[in-house]
């Protein structure tokens, strides 16, 4: 191809980027975000968003390198949040509690703050601490597959993948059964914290839930600093590090976050990756004949639907990203989703392939704040996937007219309702 050529291929390319000012918002895209994914990533990779002005990155290889690079720190949504309190009609009422709490979010921490935080807390996330809970969530799936086995027909979402993982929370930290249900409701409404667009109603109802959760907690760690247990919070308030030691605003944050992003997202995950298992029969069948592969099986479930599709982030200095200059204090936009369905990283992307190797993919993140609890949605993926199949192996969707939840961030079903004999 001459010189010519790859010029005006480069200016059709940018043509059809300045005319594709494709929205976020669109039901379109939050139905099916992957077309878009691809017709952004080829036109332009380094997309400036037309809300705002966010750059969009879209490529494997420039996701990476922004998540691995010291040019750029978490978006700071606790002072977003907190600002939003001059809004607030009723000035004796603030949004002070949630602004606070998501302070002390891993996720929008940064350095140095975000490495001692994490080396306190991390110990307790380690994949051999996680792999010693498998008994504990074989038993929890069995417990929900045998409530609705007499019924042939159940609702992923609702009696498997959210309340497994509200369980398994409540069993890490030393919750009894009987308040989980509570702790279930508080999440619901906390869930919607890592989405970037929420009303001031919305951050109402959740700092009211984090004032009501902590209360709760706070009578639960007082228990514990009297009467340690084998659990995560008797864990957090004895965790060393250099002679540092938790504050107990510290454990509520930790523990606030485990139930308001950690539910959401490993459920969406187990969701997810039955709805794509269920979408590619051929798929299902080798992994019920071949239930050894679930550790591969899920790795790329994981890549093929993220339930985390996106994550902010701040350039700090300037940088370059795809031949694009973003200026310190820019916001860029790192597409998980986009980068986990690029071919130059994946080939055949679009294909769930339970069989592919070197599944390097970005669902948990990179970096210093790679996703702390990645090894436990891993592992609770695995042992609800393959119960599920095993127990009921002629399971099949009941319906194709399915509903994702409405947020450009977490993606996941309202309901996932499957068939399967009684």
């Amino acid at each position: 191809m001459n010189q010519e050529a790859i010029s005006t291929t480069k200016t059709e390319k940018l043509e059809s980027a300045k005319a594709f000012n494709f929205n976020l918002f669109d039901p379109k895209f939050n139905a099916n975000p992957y077309p878009t994914y691809h017709r952004l990533r080829e036109s332009e990779p380094v997309h400036r968003y037309f809300i705002g002005g966010d750059w969009i990155v879209t490529r494997y290889a420039d996701v990476k390198a922004v998540l691995k690079s010291g040019c750029v720190r978490t978006d700071d949504r606790p002072k977003s949040i907190q600002e939003r309190n001059k809004y607030l009609k009723d000035k004796q009422k603030n949004l002070n509690t949630l602004a606070y709490t998501t302070s002390r979010f891993l996720f929008y921490m940064n350095p140095p703050d975000h490495t001692k935080l994490r080396a306190l807390v991390g110990k307790a996330f380690s994949p051999v601490v996680v792999e010693r809970m498998r008994p504990q969530i074989q038993e929890i799936v069995d417990e929900l597959l045998d409530k609705v086995r007499h019924k042939g027909s159940m609702d992923i979402v609702a009696d498997l993948a959210s309340p497994l993982s509200v369980s398994v929370i409540s069993r890490l930290l030393g919750i009894p059964k009987e308040a989980q249900q509570q702790l279930h409701q508080w999440t619901n409404v906390l869930s919607r914290i890592l989405d970037p667009l929420v009303s001031l109603e919305e951050y109402q109802a959740m700092n009211k839930a984090t004032e009501e959760i902590q209360e709760y907690l706070r009578t639960l760690i007082a228990e514990r600093e009297k009467d340690p247990q084998e659990d995560l919070i008797s864990n957090l308030i004895a965790a060393q590090e250099q002679n540092d030691r938790l504050s107990q605003k510290d454990i509520l944050a930790i523990c606030t976050l485990l139930f308001g992003a950690g539910e959401e997202t490993t459920g969406n995950t187990i969701g997810n990756g039955i709805l794509a298992l269920l979408q590619h029969p051929n798929q299902i069948e080798q992994l019920k004949t071949e239930p050894t592969k679930i550790q591969n099986a899920v790795e790329e479930i994981i890549r093929y639907d993220s339930a985390i599709q996106m994550l902010t982030r701040i350039a700090i200095d300037n940088l370059e990203v795809g031949n694009r200059t973003i200026k310190a204090g820019e916001k860029i936009v790192l597409c998980l989703g986009a980068a986990n369905r690029d071919p130059a990283q994946f080939p055949e992307p679009d294909e769930l392939n339970i069989n592919r190797g070197q599944n390097q993919h970005v669902a948990f993140a990179d970096g210093i704040h790679y996703c702390l609890g990645a090894a436990l949605a891993r592992v609770e993926a695995q042992i609800a996937i393959n119960t599920l199949i095993k127990q009921f192996p002629d399971i099949k969707l009941a319906s194709n007219k399915l509903e994702w939840k409405k947020s450009i961030v977490i993606r996941g079903l309202k309901a996932l309702p499957v068939s399967f004999t009684k």
